[in-house]
């Protein structure tokens, strides 16, 4: 199989995604220029100025913990991997963007990471499997010592961070245990102290450090924070007593200023003062704050969400900016406007969202609350963007505006799982949950269903529309495919087989299509008699959801399961270029209306563009 050496890797572009559910994930690089975020095991380099990317990619799993040291000469960052199996920590050359070490010793999660202030050592903490403390080397690349991070079994650090002014102490919090680590490196060991709390129980999330390092402070899942004293490891105050923060503490940064900026998992935002933490400002964001990152002094900074949302902050002003945003769920659909690549919609739980291809801004999001659109089109004449609901409705928003312009109540009655519009505009075919396909007639006022269709026995997965709207081609999860005369409102062929059918595409010239699913083939099929052509191993593990073919029928796209973008010559049937990047389970795929990029998106809420490998003739 063509497709595995480098020269043949489709290039990644541009990336529409971030995993905001990372504590302390989203990092302003000390050269204040560039933002550091993780999406899958992608770590993403984002120039602040020119919305530049740049993709490290080494991790074989979802990147859990990120650390960026004080020089900003290193970055590191740890991994979840699988029960019994080691996760890897890569230590990065940030300014050739490359990996200079793999350290491992943890099994199954790399929970955190801290770099000391002279970048000599780093720390790790192991995940709830691992359990286990690790001081390394930065310039040996190598460990020193390790410990278990808690003295209760039932213990479990979460959270790490050094100390400002001294590479020989840190501290570390999580549930039942919060320390005050002392290195002793010539003897290669290191000495834990308890903290006191007295009868207090409490769970840390977060932890800051004092500038003088006289004492820290600790974030709980409460919603209070703990004040400890670095010398005598004693608890000086707990606050606020009142007021606390709900959802508990998920985020905690110390400013210049001494004031301290407290995140919540209720997605609030507070900028508090004196010794009893009082909220003197507060901004409410979408989803939980996990992440506080001070450019330079402070005078601006960067917040990250649960809601995979980065907002930016000036100091004086304490207005929050929108800069990032993105899908925080599975993405089920995406389309292109007739003609256009400048702009492409993408579907998911609760909303729609119009993007601009080169520069990812979202221009548009259309939200119905606790609804999960599963399928989209623009109409041809791009006055309208039909939508398909799990309520069983089709809603039609108008593109600029997103204005509701009709719903078509009760569509079908087990949800509309696909749709698709006819070149005049004029009409609407649908597929439900309960099997059936609808043909509806779109007018300005009225909607009305021309014909119901019975033959599916399960969901209908894809619509395929033929160029003369006289035909159209459905794809099932119950294995057949079937060709409808849409004017008779007959079946004319249907094909049988062995697997859930996830995607099926006409070839431009009409006489053949080409379907996959969850038996990973990928199977050419004759329009004029249904008979099988020709079938392809598609993919060596999990289903093929997604298909595209470019508007000249000499390639087309696959996606799946495998997490890889496949680009294929239709004729040879052979892969001629690859796409690495998805951490999720791709969900769908398409070429470009200029054959330009390919846009695929994913489980995990990502959008990956990629550079499309054949230019137009």
């Amino acid at each position: 199989m063509a497709g595995q050496g480098e020269e043949n890797r489709l290039e990644l572009q541009g990336i529409i995604g971030f995993n905001g559910h990372v504590p302390s994930g989203l990092l302003s690089h000390p050269d204040r220029e560039h933002l550091i975020y993780p999406l899958g095991c992608t770590i993403i380099i984002e120039n602040l100025n020119t919305r530049k990317q740049q993709f490290l990619q080494g991790h074989t799993n979802n990147v859990s913990c990120l650390a960026v040291s004080r020089s900003g000469r290193y970055l590191a960052s740890g991994q979840v991997t699988y029960m019994g199996f080691k996760a890897d920590i890569l230590l990065w050359d940030y300014s050739r963007r490359e990996v200079c070490a793999k350290l491992t010793l943890h099994k199954v999660k790399v929970e955190a990471l801290a770099f000391s202030p002279n970048d000599l050592y780093l720390v790790s903490l192991g995940g709830q499997d691992d359990g286990s403390v690790v001081v390394w080397n930065v310039a040996k690349r190598e460990a020193i010592c390790g410990s278990p991070a808690s003295s209760l079994s039932s213990g479990h650090a979460s959270t790490v961070i050094f100390a400002h002014n001294s590479d020989e102490i840190f501290m570390t919090g999580g549930n039942g245990t919060l320390r005050v680590w002392d290195l002793d490196l010539p003897n290669r060991k290191m000495r834990p102290t308890e903290c006191q709390l007295g009868q207090m129980k409490r769970v840390v999330t977060c932890l800051q450090v004092a500038e003088d390092d006289s004492c820290f402070y600790c974030g709980t899942t409460t919603g209070d924070i703990l004040k400890i004293n670095t010398k005598n490891k004693l608890l000086n105050s707990c606050a606020p007593q009142k007021g606390k923060f709900s959802l508990g503490v998920t985020a905690l940064t110390l400013l210049k200023t001494g004031e301290l900026l407290v995140g919540s998992g209720d997605g609030k935002l507070a900028l508090c003062k004196g010794p009893n933490y009082k909220a003197a400002k507060t901004v409410q964001l979408q989803g939980s704050v996990n992440s506080i990152s001070l450019r330079g002094q402070g005078h601006q900074f960067f917040v990250g969400t649960g809601g995979a949302q980065i907002y930016r902050f000036n100091y004086p002003e304490f207005k929050e900016e929108l800069i990032t945003t993105c899908h925080s769920e599975a993405i089920n659909d995406i389309t292109f406007p007739f003609g256009t690549s400048e702009l492409f919609a993408t579907c998911s739980k609760n909303d729609i969202r119009v993007w601009h291809t080169t520069t990812h801004k979202e221009l548009l999001r259309v939200t119905v609350p606790n609804m999960t659109c599963l399928a989209i089109d623009f109409t041809r004449d791009g006055k309208s963007i039909i939508s398909a609901w799990n309520d069983g409705r089709i809603r039609a928003f108008m593109p600029e505006s997103g204005r509701l312009i009709y719903c078509i109540e009760n569509a079908h009655s087990m949800g509309v799982t696909a749709i698709a519009a006819t070149s005049d505009c004029k009409r609407i075919v649908s597929g439900g949950g309960e099997g059936q396909v609808r043909i509806w007639e779109i007018g300005k006022e009225t909607q009305r269903l021309v014909q119901s269709m019975k033959e599916h026995k399960s969901s209908v997965t894809c619509i395929k529309l033929k160029g003369n709207n006289r035909e159209c081609l459905t794809a099932s999860s119950d294995g057949t495919c079937i060709i409808w005369d849409i004017v008779r409102f007959t079946r004319i062929q249907m094909v049988l087989s062995n697997t859930l059918f996830r995607c099926v595409c006409y070839h431009p010239e009409e006489f053949q299509f080409v379907t996959s699913g969850t038996d990973r083939k990928i199977g050419y099929w004759e329009v004029f008699d249904g008979s099988a052509i020709r079938e392809l191993e598609g993919s060596m593990s999990g289903a093929i959801n997604g298909m595209d073919i470019c508007d000249e029928g000499s390639h087309f796209v696959t996606g799946g399961d495998d997490k890889l973008v496949k680009v294929w010559e239709y004729n040879e049937g052979e892969v001629t270029h690859m796409g690495i990047g998805h951490s999720g389970n791709i969900t769908r795929l398409k070429i470009c209306p200029i054959s330009k990029y390919i846009i695929s998106v994913s489980t995990d809420g990502a959008i990956l563009r990629w550079e499309y490998p054949y230019k137009l003739r």
